[in-house]
């Protein structure tokens, strides 16, 4: 076996069914007076317990003599095989449900992306005539439609690129941590002084309802519409897009779909972190509605999108209850609480 000792997968432990390797950052377990898989379940019951661990010196790292200090029930061998078989078989019935939760749960999500590509790209009319649009991933578009600039419609406005000075009560700084498709988490640890906010506001740059903020880093591609008036400060690596001649709703809906992503991973610079210039997102094309159509077209999105995540979280929420299932299961066997196992 083998067990993470430090990072994000510390504590975490796997059962190696042939010869490896490991690195510095892992602890190689080789059972002796025990069965191997039974102890794999339940080092893997101990998770929390195990994570938790820390040394006197205040390191967050596992070390050998922490490891070996972890105390292990040890039934009979006949038990430890009866516990092992039975929690290989019960879990993997389990990680099968699982995984077509997961499966399910993605494909609502790509349904939900291609309701709102569908809806800003060709419209609610199915029956619309429609015209060549002269873009080549935006193919037609209804007949009455215009094809425009982000720069046309709107402006867009870069961040300031500086790191201001944080402190503990103060302005909300988002950053693109805080930042996802349609929402804006405010709970940030990040605040700064009303002196820092006035700098980092400089040139409009202080969100406002009916503002977008775009993401151009990490969460890059993320489009967000300020919805109400509480004062934020906007961090690095986003830009404030201020709608004009635009309805704000119907921009958020093209900014989030794929018709706009095909544009942003044409234009994504950057090895590890992609990220995208100002320049290049003032250049976006977009499908442009009259004024009646975007407002139809955002609100019914608006209810489908409702609708849609409505039903992801009960998927989301059946996967974590299965999970918590699955740990009380090991957390059972290996203790002797599961009748016949003993």
């Amino acid at each position: 076996m083998a067990l993470a000792g430090q990072g994000k997968t510390k504590a975490m432990v796997g059962y190696l069914d042939i010869e490896t390797t490991g690195n510095q950052s892992l602890a190689a377990i080789v059972p002796s007076a025990i069965e191997g898989k039974f102890l794999y379940w339940w080092l893997t019951s101990q998770y929390r317990h195990i994570r938790n661990l820390s040394s006197q010196d205040g390191r967050d790292g596992l070390n050998l003599e922490m490891l070996g200090s972890i105390r292990c029930p040890v039934p009979s061998p006949e038990a430890q095989k009866r516990i092992s078989a039975f929690l290989d078989e019960k879990t993997a019935k389990i990680d099968g449900l699982i995984t077509k939760k997961q499966a399910l749960l993605e494909h609502l999500v790509e349904k939900r992306q291609a309701i709102i590509t569908q809806a800003v790209t060709k419209g609610l009319d199915p029956a619309a005539p429609m015209k060549d649009s002269g873009i080549d991933w935006l193919d037609q578009i209804p007949a009455h439609w215009e094809v425009k600039r982000l720069s046309f419609v709107s402006q867009v406005i870069d961040c300031k690129h500086r790191t201001p000075e944080y402190i503990d009560d103060g302005i909300p700084l988002v950053s693109t941590t805080e930042i996802s498709p349609y929402a804006i988490d405010y709970h940030t640890k990040r605040q700064v002084s009303d002196d820092e906010f006035t700098m980092m506001s400089e040139g409009g740059r202080r969100p406002q309802v009916g503002d977008i903020i775009y993401s151009r880093n990490a969460s890059v591609g993320s489009a967000a519409l300020v919805r109400d008036d509480r004062t934020i400060c906007l961090g690095q690596d986003l830009c404030l897009i201020r709608p004009s001649i635009i309805r704000p709703e119907f921009l958020e809906h093209f900014l989030n779909s794929t018709a706009c992503l095909v544009q942003l991973r044409s234009y994504l610079v950057g090895a590890t972190f992609k990220r995208v210039n100002v320049d290049v997102i003032k250049k976006y094309m977009l499908p442009l509605p009259p004024p009646e159509e975007q407002t139809a077209i955002a609100e019914q999105v608006s209810v489908a999108i409702a609708k849609a995540e409505a039903i992801e979280r009960k998927v989301s929420m059946s996967i974590s209850a299965l999970r918590e299932y699955r740990s009380a299961v090991i957390t059972s066997a290996v203790t002797g609480q599961i009748e016949g196992l003993q």
